[in-house]
């Protein structure tokens, strides 16, 4: 089995240089913004522990936009290997968009600018090869809206990590059982595979036996492929968690972020009343509640009014199928800041196939509705053993992208015939949420949305820059052994 590894992914080579990428060059300090990615040591349950980072000039994780700045940012790899930094949710064009088939990798040493017009919303930066983004190569990226400014509350973000004190590649080792794909090493020159000619005979690709058994009720479905160390908000556990200073009666913005590598979260606020606001950065119609799922990649925007007697509010990721936790507290001054165990009492429910919350969005402002004139259906396939994973029951190597014209509507259904979820992410693009499991909804803006398992989600967008677009699974085990493939708009 093809493995996707790191060396693989790093092999966007010399045939990429020449894409028209902005040259590096001086600016003024004011116009221009700088992120390094580097190398950091941050305390994880008493032991120190060297992850990778993305820090601005002050040295603080991420950046962030006030309304109407660009996104003009000088980006230096101060590692000793070759990275390349996307940034998600985020449409720029192409060549600038952090990928290894169509970007060439950022050198040790090396300084690349970029410049293009930046969305509001919850955003996220993170290293698009698999072993990096294990090792904590993101951060939080969040440009404001006018609003934001103008009303009278606090911002809070919480990015979410899952870590180990293993390696990225020993991770991943373990996962994968050594099928995991070199993506430095990856040719992403090679020709795709084109029409549908080798589709050969279905119940021969992988998931489809576990798919006829599932019917049969004979399997469940499958939750966590990694018993990582420890899970993490804001670089922290629950043995020292960040304790967020909030006014008494207040209400704040919480800005959730799910960058764990292949961790999908419950985040409960408790005793605070909330409300969904926002999800991968798009408004939708308030969802109250105190539970909300999260999947790898996403973002949910949160509205929390605080009590007003003086208590300290724990905001708390609870680990899909286990009792595992994390989070951060919000406390008003003079507040007694609870012990939290890091584990809760009884296993979480399960993330995974529970697509109540996604079936209850409503964008705010949804795609205006005209026929769709494109409507391929993208297979999900795979199995725990042996590991592999792939769409259309292809690899990268042999993939067969999936084509539309710059302009066209295009409703793409994805078909899950896995025991897992798979939060899917397509670059360059924004979409709707216009079916699950079959049932019509005008639903969610995304740009990363979970497909259950056995289940079917549809999305529509209309198709933009001519350009190869990457499509993939954001769980790191599955991208890592072949789980994506390209998206390409021709003029």
């Amino acid at each position: 089995m093809t493995q996707l590894s790191r060396r693989g992914f790093l092999a966007a080579t010399a045939a990429f240089a020449a894409l028209p990428l902005v040259p590096a060059r001086a600016r003024a300090a004011a116009d221009t913004f700088s992120l390094t990615a580097t190398t950091r040591v941050i305390e994880v349950n008493g032991r120190a522990a060297t992850v990778m980072g993305l820090l601005d000039a002050q040295g603080r994780s991420g950046l962030r936009l006030d309304p109407g700045q660009r996104f003009r940012t000088d980006l230096t790899n101060a590692l000793d290997i070759d990275t390349i930094v996307h940034w998600h949710g985020q449409i720029p064009p192409n060549a600038q968009d952090g990928v290894p088939n169509t970007n060439p990798m950022l050198k040790p040493g090396q300084s690349r600018s970029f410049d293009f017009e930046a969305r509001p919303g919850t955003f996220w930066m993170h290293s698009h090869i698999p072993d990096q983004e294990i090792g904590l190569l993101a951060a939080p990226l969040i440009v404001r809206r006018p609003e934001d400014l103008a009303e009278d509350r606090q911002e809070v973000v919480m990015l979410l990590h899952d870590f180990a004190f293993a390696t990225p590649q020993e991770v991943l080792e373990t996962v994968s059982g050594g099928t995991a794909t070199d993506h430095g090493a990856m040719d992403h020159s090679a020709a795709p595979m084109q029409g549908m000619d080798g589709m050969g005979d279905m119940m021969s690709l992988p998931g489809m036996a576990e798919m006829h058994a599932a019917m049969e009720g004979g399997i469940s479905m499958d939750l966590n492929d990694y018993e990582f160390d420890a899970y993490l908000a804001n670089d922290r556990t629950l043995a020292d968690p960040e304790v967020v200073r909030v006014e008494n009666g207040g209400r704040l913005r919480l800005r959730v972020i799910d960058g764990a590598s292949m961790t999908a979260f419950w985040i409960d606020t408790g005793a605070a009343a909330a409300r969904l606001v926002a999800v991968d950065g798009n408004p939708v119609v308030p969802l109250p509640g105190t539970r909300f799922a999260i999947s790898p990649g996403q973002r949910l925007d949160l509205e929390i009014d605080l009590p007003g007697d003086g208590t300290a509010v724990p905001i708390l990721a609870l680990r899909e199928g286990t009792r595992e936790r994390t989070g951060l507290i919000l406390a008003p001054k003079g507040a007694a800041v609870p012990k939290l165990a890091d584990v809760s009492d009884e296993p979480h429910p399960a993330v995974s196939g529970d697509m109540v919350q996604e079936m209850a969005l409503r964008a705010v402002t949804p795609l205006a509705p005209r026929p769709a004139t494109a409507q391929p259906m993208v297979m999900l396939t795979g199995s725990m053993l042996p590991y592999q994973w792939t769409i259309d029951g292809r690899s990268w190597d042999n993939r067969r992208p999936i084509g539309a014209k710059s302009g066209e509507r295009v409703e793409m259904m994805f078909h899950n015939m896995s025991m897992m979820a798979h939060p899917m992410h397509l670059h360059g693009h924004v979409f709707q949420v216009v079916a699950v499991n079959g049932t019509r909804i005008a639903g969610a803006l995304r740009d990363t949305v979970s497909v259950p398992p056995m289940g079917s989600v549809t999305v529509a967008l209309d198709a933009g820059e001519a350009a190869p677009w990457m499509l993939h699974c954001h769980h790191m085990g599955h991208l890592a052994t072949g789980m994506m493939t390209e998206f390409v708009v021709s003029a």
